[in-house]
């Protein structure tokens, strides 16, 4: 928990008792949590807006039902399962969430894979294909592609058929772009990716961007975009991204500008659920898969933040209770 925003140090483990669950709950103990960069904006206040301190911390984890409230139908005790989303918590070895955000895991998949994949592959289910519907044969750029979010969607824009550009910031993380199938990997601290976009583009520009950096990437982002392209910023690792001015998006060529939540994606439950099943049936088939998790123990929490932010990590990282 923590009870002012700041650094990875303003976390501390405390020892809670946990009611039964009321109406519409579930009682759920975890087998593993996954880490994600908004958690992150959540510990320093970024995206401070559904917090009220002190707090919890975390969004996604997998685990056992122990309990069921009042009013929940179609869970039961001892069903596995995974979650993303409600009140940050999850970070805990024990908690209670509205069981509208639970959803079953199948049995050919792992409780630590869910935990890992869930969060990243809801994000990049309503990345590419609702916030942008991305056909065979789409340029699409996607930045700090050998990320945890990254690497799912490189996976999955590939076997669609798109021609995936990533950029990445060290030539270590380049190899793991291309292993996860980004054809053009660029690493924008050798040269401009602006410059190296146009040339592999022929100077039209790409299909949609997807920008997860924020104020280092923004304006060059925008510069990327073919006519009437999209750009889709959907995080701020680098910072906020800059005001704009949206005459800029006229200037640009037409370009459509989004900046998405999951939350606002997953908020209806059939659209939860038939994310979460395109997630499964691609992990279950090997479309999409995390070959590099960094596990770390819960109490650990702050090391991997600290890991997280430093970009020392590349994949999934996710916490195991003791």
């Amino acid at each position: 928990m923590f009870e002012r925003f700041g650094g990875p140090d303003v976390l501390q483990w405390k020892e809670v008792e946990l009611p039964e669950p009321g109406n519409g709950q579930v009682l759920l103990r975890h087998e593993a949590i996954g880490v994600n960069y908004i958690d992150i904006y959540h510990r320093t206040g970024t995206f401070a807006a559904p917090l009220s301190l002190p707090s919890g911390l975390g969004i996604e984890g997998a685990g056992i039902i122990e309990a069921v409230g009042a009013d929940v139908s179609g869970l039961s005790v001892g069903d596995r399962v995974a979650y993303v989303g409600g009140p940050p918590g999850a970070y805990s070895t024990s908690r209670l969430l509205p069981a509208a955000r639970v959803v079953k895991i199948p049995d050919a998949v792992r409780s630590d894979i869910a935990a890992a994949l869930i969060f990243k592959g809801l994000t990049a289910e309503y990345l590419i294909t609702r916030c942008y519907s991305v056909k065979a044969g789409d340029t699409v750029l996607f930045h700090a592609v050998a990320g945890g979010v990254g690497q799912i969607a490189c996976q999955w824009l590939s076997h669609i058929g798109a021609n995936v550009i990533g950029t990445v910031s060290t030539e270590d993380k380049a190899r793991i772009a291309k292993e996860n199938g980004c054809h053009h990997v660029i690493n924008y601290s050798q040269e401009s990716f602006v410059e190296r976009v146009r040339e592999i583009t022929g100077g039209k520009g790409a299909d949609v961007v997807y920008d997860s950096v924020g104020q280092d990437t923004f304006m060059g982002s925008l510069d990327c975009v073919k006519v009437r392209g999209t750009l889709v910023s959907f995080g701020a690792a680098s910072g906020p991204a800059p005001a704009l001015d949206v005459s800029l998006l006229g200037a640009k060529g037409s370009i459509f500008l989004t900046r998405p939540s999951i939350a606002h994606y997953t908020a209806v439950r059939k659209e939860l659920e038939a994310g979460a099943a395109a997630v499964f049936d691609k992990i279950e088939k090997g479309i999409i898969r995390t070959d590099n998790i960094s596990r770390y123990s819960l109490k650990e929490a702050a090391q991997a933040h600290m890991d997280l932010e430093s970009r020392k990590t590349s994949g999934a990282l996710i916490l195991i209770p003791e």
